[in-house]
């Protein structure tokens, strides 16, 4: 938004000496020395923590304020209010009087000039810091960072993801599909592919959001961004290229406005499809796939059945050819309606890459775990609600084929088709009116053994581990709004969970993970047999 309080707020020199040592993104609060998100006063140049960690800074900002009373009118116009901030890991501004985001700089572009003086002190001290580390990296032999958790320590290589201006939602979804060894390993295991030729031949190409180059590949983009999420060499990774082809093939996400998680995974998962159906520079997907059977046997086992459980009907369903995509996410659902009238029964069969689940209405006013006023919410009433015969309203009516107009009618759906990967999403934002109100009820599900044969079309056509999930990643929205708020996500990778906040990533244990809001869960179907709860 375009902000009216710069002129008034920005006085800072973009070289002042008043900022500290080292790099931006790892300045600490000066009030709680904590070095998570740490954001810069442009009135002060005072570094304070956001309002995901400690809020120093806006506490900064209201501590600054002009009373009210006592003072002319003159003198408050007069005095800095210290209203405006500016993140120092993703550079974006932000005005707390207008309680937004800021796209405009002052006459003079001093918001430019900061900014680019934290990327100057950023890089310096990267590239000072850089050999340091790459020999620390050699002489490990665990070759990855260490954490303490509980007194003892422990070796991760998990590697988080810079914000890049609002983009928590694309790294929460990003962070949860690498932790996806199916879907994750087979990005990784693909060729590079180069997106120039001539005299860039032969070179890996990383783009930026000032290049005009139209041959873009967001398979290419994708698969670099998993395959940098788990090498453990860096503190953060900043997916810029990755951004670079959003904002190109999907104009919906442009800009560094707050963005829909569950919409971007949708739109994500869909244009990987395309791609990968229709072949990409030139690279067709079963040159790819004939490159893929030469990689080793121990590279090869988790492509293992990737493409061998679809049949015909399923792929003609899946919009063409199966993918990846399809062969993972993709499920199909039976929607069966019945005409009140006649009694006639329609059917028709849809894929889905994910369910979109309501919370019972019962259920809304219920925030939190430990309420005493009814049951909890769970999973299971989520599902239920959506596999129950329902009533359609008259605004539903059913053109009933035999009884030649629109009738009342039933409609339930049925799971025909399970996928390898259950992806769940809780329908928290809801229109009301002119708003889109958050629903904050806490929903109760299982890490194990999500068992979903009860919603099975022909439930005694399937095995009973066939129908047994087990969490692998949950996208958490924090906030009261879909315009607002913050992402993170948990993910299970060899057993340990995980909390994935932008560019920090911490051990947690899983009494934490049951206890989030969730907003899109994964669930990956059990393979090995062994005793579960069952939900």
């Amino acid at each position: 938004m375009e902000c009216p309080h710069l002129s008034s707020s920005v006085c800072i020199a973009p070289d002042s000496a008043k900022f500290p040592n080292g790099s931006p993104s790892s300045w600490c609060c000066s009030v709680c020395r904590s070095n998570k998100s740490p954001w810069v006063c442009l009135t002060c140049s005072s570094v304070h923590c956001g309002r995901y960690v400690n809020g120093h800074a806006k506490k900064h900002y209201e501590d600054a304020q002009v009373p009210l009373t006592n003072h002319k009118k003159s003198e408050k116009q007069d005095k800095p209010q210290h209203t405006v901030c500016m993140d120092c890991s993703s550079y974006s501004t932000y005005c707390y009087r207008c309680d937004d985001f800021v796209v405009n700089d002052t006459k003079l572009g001093l918001v430019q000039k900061v900014r680019e003086h934290l990327q100057n002190l950023e890089n310096s001290a990267f590239t000072a810091d850089r050999h340091r580390k790459r020999k620390l990296l050699e002489n490990s032999s665990l070759n990855s960072k260490l954490l303490k958790v509980n007194g003892s320590t422990a070796a991760i290589c998990a590697t988080g993801l810079r914000n890049l201006g609002n983009t928590c939602f694309m790294n929460a979804i990003l962070q949860s599909l690498s932790n996806i060894e199916q879907f994750c390993c087979y990005f990784k295991e693909l060729p590079a592919v180069e997106l120039r030729n001539g005299k860039t031949a032969g070179r890996r190409t990383y783009h930026t959001r000032s290049q005009g180059d139209n041959n873009v590949s967001l398979v290419e983009e994708f698969r670099k961004t998993l395959c940098a999420l788990w090498q453990g060499s860096q503190t953060a990774f900043s997916p810029e290229s990755l951004f670079y082809v959003v904002w190109k093939i999907m104009p919906n996400f442009r800009g560094y406005q707050q963005q829909d998680a569950h919409e971007f995974m949708r739109y994500l998962l869909d244009h990987l499809h395309l791609e990968l159906q229709g072949g990409f520079n030139g690279v067709s997907r079963s040159a790819i796939l004939q490159e893929n059977s030469t990689l080793s046997a121990s590279n090869k086992c988790c492509m293992k059945g990737i493409y061998k459980t679809n049949s015909p009907k399923t792929e003609r369903k899946a919009n063409g050819a199966s993918t990846v995509v399809t062969a993972i996410f993709g499920g199909i659902l039976q929607n069966e309606v019945n005409c009140l009238i006649c009694g006639t029964e329609s059917r028709k069969f849809d894929p889905f890459l994910d369910l979109s689940l309501d919370i019972p209405s019962q259920f809304r006013n219920k925030r939190s775990k430990n309420q005493e006023n009814g049951p909890v919410c769970s999973l299971r009433d989520c599902l239920r609600s959506f596999t129950d015969l329902e009533e359609l309203d008259e605004t539903e009516l059913y053109m009933c084929h035999k009884c030649k107009k629109k009738q009342k009618s039933t409609k339930k759906f049925w799971i025909q088709k399970l996928p390898k990967v259950l992806c769940l999403h809780l329908k928290r934002f809801h229109w009301t009116a002119y708003l889109r109100n958050k629903v904050d009820t806490y929903v109760e599900f299982p890490l194990r053994g999500l068992d979903m044969k009860c919603y099975l079309l022909e439930p005694e056509n399937s095995g009973p581990e066939h129908c047994l999930y087990d969490l692998a990643a949950v996208v958490v929205h924090h906030g009261s709004g879909v315009g607002s708020g913050h992402y993170t996500a948990y993910a299970t990778h060899e057993g340990r969970w995980f909390h994935f906040n932008d560019s920090t990533v911490t051990l947690t244990d899983e009494d934490t993970v049951v206890k989030a809001k969730a907003y899109i869960l994964f669930y990956v179907e059990r393979q090995a047999k062994a005793g579960s709860d069952k939900l």
